[in-house]
């Protein structure tokens, strides 16, 4: 087994091994890019500030992200087609969060199913639901993940359009992947890849297939989804979701500080400051630099976790820093996956969770409560100065 010691050696094992359609699934934004690049190069904005003669002895980055103990403030965020980054991608992701301690999100455009993670864990994990317009699926999805035992629904509200994201027009994204020239040239080359899919549980979306009337095969699933998503979504029709979960609830894909107001308005559980890893409205301001603002207006009144730019245990601890409870991490999970499966997604949280203890610890801190503006460097006008 290869040394890992940050995530970009996971990156650079699972662009050798993964197919490159997924590879440029998870590894791309929308149109030029920009958000995409700014999620994570606007952390290298934030210095940190080194203390000395701090007993660093007994440290502890245990804390809670909505109520829920985690031995680290950072969850695995909702990714689609995870399932094809490595076989029963959903499963192993989920068992690695598990033994690790932190919370799991299963994602709408998951491969495996709800009831294939829930049976494959014990611990309960969150459910992400894309809202659509097939009101009588949203309704049986929202069962479906009470029935499992998911102790929270996180409703993402930045995907009532879908983004244009080139490469996955240019590689014709599906799943399983259509068997074109292309295509077969690429899976020559990932036999590996393609052996561990043949023993797979499922290859296409296990929380749409066999639960939509007339999806039978990768065609009619691909034109149903791009039909579904629900361009009228507003507050009232997410406080119905919310009434009809009746559980916690996360709103994810909040950059703005009114909508953050809206949000803390309507008794959300936490909030999650998030561009979708500027994978929809590309030209945004990233998550990272919306965090004080957002912070400042909604701090508190509602839980605030922070998405969309993360792949170190330093960029966790800025985010906490900055004000947020929790953290999200999807791409680096990724990475690990489709490097080694479970092992490459607990090695990835391993890197983060060492990066983590001994910054906090060369900052001063033994506990991540602790953790403030106080131990981080800010530029002045880190937010921007912009006219509306």
């Amino acid at each position: 087994m290869p040394v890992i010691t940050n995530i970009e050696d996971l990156k650079r094992i699972y662009e050798r091994r993964v197919p490159r359609m997924f590879y440029d699934y998870c590894e791309s934004g929308s149109w030029t890019e920009q958000t995409f690049r700014d999620n994570s190069s606007d952390f290298d904005d934030i210095r940190l500030r080194q203390r000395v003669a701090v007993d660093m002895s007994g440290r502890s980055t245990a804390s809670q992200m909505i109520g829920q103990d985690v031995a680290m403030p950072v969850a695995l965020a909702p990714v689609g087609l995870t399932g094809m980054q490595h076989a029963d991608g959903e499963m192993k992701a989920a068992r690695a969060a598990e033994l690790f301690g932190v919370p799991f999100t299963l994602s709408t455009m998951s491969i495996n199913s709800i009831e294939d993670v829930a049976g494959h864990t014990s611990a309960p994990f969150w459910f992400q639901l894309y809202t659509m317009k097939d009101l009588d699926y949203t309704r049986r999805l929202i069962e479906r993940a009470k029935a499992a035992g998911c102790s929270a629904l996180v409703i993402t509200l930045d995907l009532q359009i879908l983004g244009q994201r080139h490469k996955d027009l240019k590689n014709g994204l599906s799943a399983p992947p259509k068997l074109t020239p292309k295509t077969i040239a690429n899976l020559m080359t990932k036999w590996s890849w393609g052996i561990e899919m043949l023993s797979a549980k499922r290859r296409e979306f296990g929380n749409i297939v066999g639960h939509v009337d007339g999806i039978s095969d990768a065609s009619s699933l691909g034109a149903w989804t791009a039909e579904q998503f629900d361009p009228s979504l507003d507050w009232k029709k997410i406080e119905k979701l919310m009434d009809q979960w009746g559980g916690k609830v996360i709103l994810k894909g909040i950059l703005d500080a009114e909508d953050a107001r809206m949000a803390a308005k309507l008794g959300a559980d936490a909030i999650v400051v998030s561009n979708h890893g500027g994978r929809q409205l590309d030209g945004a301001l990233s998550s990272i630099r919306m965090l004080p603002e957002i912070m400042d207006a909604v701090g508190d009144q509602v839980e605030v976790h922070l998405d969309s730019g993360i792949r170190s245990g330093q960029d966790v601890l800025k985010a906490l820093a900055l004000g947020a409870k929790g953290t999200y991490i999807g791409r680096a999970f990724v990475y690990g996956l489709g490097a080694m499966g479970q092992k490459g997604v607990t090695a990835a949280l391993e890197v983060i969770h060492k990066e983590l203890d001994t910054t906090m610890a060369l900052c001063g801190e033994t506990k991540v409560a602790d953790l403030g503006r106080h131990n981080v460097l800010v530029p002045e006008g880190f937010g921007g100065r912009w006219q509306n």
